[in-house]
């Protein structure tokens, strides 16, 4: 998914879908070690996915807090 797919998200949504990537990836880095044949470019689009939903995490984060401070 592209980081503008996840901004649609609510937050809730979000920290599911970060929960199920983190899931994925130690599933697939497990394979991995038990030598099954596990593409890298698995691994490394679950690392991608799991980056793009936290800087949209901390994005709406940091609204928050700026809105937060104006309003003082």
């Amino acid at each position: 998914m592209k980081a503008d797919d996840y901004r649609g998200m609510t937050d809730e949504e979000m920290r599911e879908k970060l929960e199920d990537l983190r899931e994925s990836l130690y599933r697939l880095r497990h394979r991995r070690a038990v030598e099954e044949d596990v593409g890298t470019g698995q691994i490394g689009e679950a690392r991608k996915d799991i980056a793009r939903v936290l800087t949209v995490l901390r994005e709406r984060e940091l609204e928050r807090v700026i809105e937060g401070s104006a309003h003082e």
